[in-house]
C-alpha cells in the first residue's frame, strides 16, 4: 500500500483520488473548500465538482494541506493552472526529498510560461517529477470505462515509477520522456477545444471541424518542436487523442465555452457563472505568448485569445482564419 497526497480536489484530481483508493493505495484529498472535506469524509461523494458519482469508501479528505502530504510518497498535484504554484506553497518543507510529484494540470502558468512540471520542480527542487496526460474525462474514468494516458518524465524509471502507480486494468499509462511535448500538448488542445465550440455554436458542420482539428494539432506540433519537443509526441495520447476527445465529446469544458462565446456569451460572464476551469483560456494567452517568444505562427490559438479577451465576433474569427495569405502544409 502506497500513501498518497492529492492536492486539488476539482474533478479530474477527485476522480485520480478515487482511482488510487479503489487500487488499494492509502489516498488523502487535499480540497480548498470545506464543503467538499465534508462531503468527502461523510457521503463519499463531491457534489461541488463530481456530483453523483459515489467515491471509495477509504478516500479521507484533508482540509489542512500540509497534513494531506505528510508521509505521502507520492504527491499527485492537481490544482488549476493559476493557483498551482501557491497551493505548492502551502506544503514546501512538508514533502520529503525524493517524493515522486505527478502533475495532473493541463496548463500553463501564464504570468512566467512556465509549464507545469517547470513549477513544480521551482517550488520543490528536491521532487521527482512527472506528468500524466491523455484523453480522459473525469466521469468515464470514474465509470470503469477502458481509458489510455501516458505518463512522462525526463528521467525514464521516474516515468516508469508514475506509470505503475496509476496503472489498473482499465486505466492503462504508457510511459515517455518528453516532458515538453505531453504538457505542451495537454495545455493547447484546450485552447482548439474553445475553437471547436465556437464552430458547433455558429451551427457549422463537419468539414469545418475536421479542418480546425487538423490544423490545430499541425500548430502545437510547430510550437512543440520549436520549444524542444519530439514531434511523434503530438500523434500520441496527450496529443491526437486528447485533442480529439476534447474537441469532439460534450462533456468538455473547454469545448462549452466556444459554444458560448459564439452564441454571444461573453467570457466574464461565462467565468462568472461556471466554478470549474476552462484552462484553454488562460492557455490561449500563454499559447500566444509562446508563439511570439519562439517565433511560431499560432493563427488558431491567436484568434480565440481574440475572441475571449479581446471582444472579436466568433465569426469574424473563422472568417479571418479562412482568408489568410495561402501557404504550403508542409511547414517544416
Amino acid at each position: 500500500m502506497t500513501t498518497v497526497a492529492v492536492l486539488g480536489a476539482g474533478s479530474w484530481g477527485t476522480t485520480l483520488a478515487d482511482l488510487l483508493a479503489r487500487k488499494g493505495e492509502r489516498v488523502r484529498l487535499w480540497a480548498y473548500e470545506p464543503e467538499v472535506v465534508e462531503s468527502v469524509n461523510r457521503r463519499h461523494e463531491n457534489p461541488v465538482f463530481l456530483p453523483g458519482v459515489p467515491l471509495a469508501a477509504g478516500l479521507v479528505a484533508e482540509g489542512d494541506a500540509r497534513e494531506a502530504v505528510k508521509g505521502a510518497e507520492v504527491l499527485v498535484s492537481a490544482a488549476p493552472s493559476h493557483a498551482l504554484r501557491a497551493v505548492l506553497g502551502r506544503v514546501t518543507g512538508a514533502v520529503r526529498p525524493g517524493t515522486l510529484v505527478v502533475s495532473a494540470t493541463k496548463g500553463i502558468e501564464t504570468d512566467t510560461l512556465a509549464l507545469m512540471s517547470t513549477v513544480i520542480g521551482q517550488v520543490l527542487p528536491e521532487a521527482r517529477v512527472a506528468v500524466i496526460s491523455g484523453p480522459s474525462f473525469a466521469a468515464e474514468v470514474c465509470q470503469g470505462q477502458p481509458t489510455a494516458v501516458v505518463a512522462a518524465a525526463k528521467d525514464a524509471d521516474t516515468s516508469r515509477d508514475a506509470q505503475r502507480v496509476f496503472a489498473t486494468s482499465g486505466f492503462r499509462v504508457y510511459s515517455n520522456q518528453d516532458v515538453t511535448g505531453v504538457e505542451l500538448a495537454g495545455a493547447l488542445k484546450n485552447v482548439i477545444a474553445i475553437a471547436a465550440g465556437i464552430l458547433d455554436g455558429l451551427g457549422l458542420g463537419h468539414n469545418p471541424r475536421a479542418a480546425l482539428i487538423t490544423r490545430g494539432l499541425a500548430e502545437i506540433t510547430r510550437l512543440g518542436v520549436a520549444m524542444g519537443a519530439d514531434p511523434l509526441t503530438f500523434a500520441g495520447l496527450a496529443g491526437m487523442g486528447d485533442l480529439v476527445l476534447t474537441a469532439t465529446g460534450g462533456p468538455s469544458r473547454n469545448r462549452a465555452l466556444g459554444v458560448a462565446l459564439a452564441k454571444g456569451e461573453s467570457f466574464e460572464t461565462y467565468r462568472g457563472a461556471h466554478r470549474s476551469v476552462a484552462e484553454g483560456a488562460n492557455a490561449s494567452l500563454a499559447g500566444a505568448a509562446l508563439g511570439e517568444r519562439h517565433g511560431v505562427e499560432l493563427p488558431i490559438t491567436e484568434q480565440v485569445c481574440h475572441v475571449l479577451f479581446r471582444g472579436k465576433p466568433a465569426r469574424e474569427g473563422v472568417a479571418e482564419l479562412m482568408t489568410r495569405e495561402l501557404k504550403s502544409e508542409q511547414w517544416r
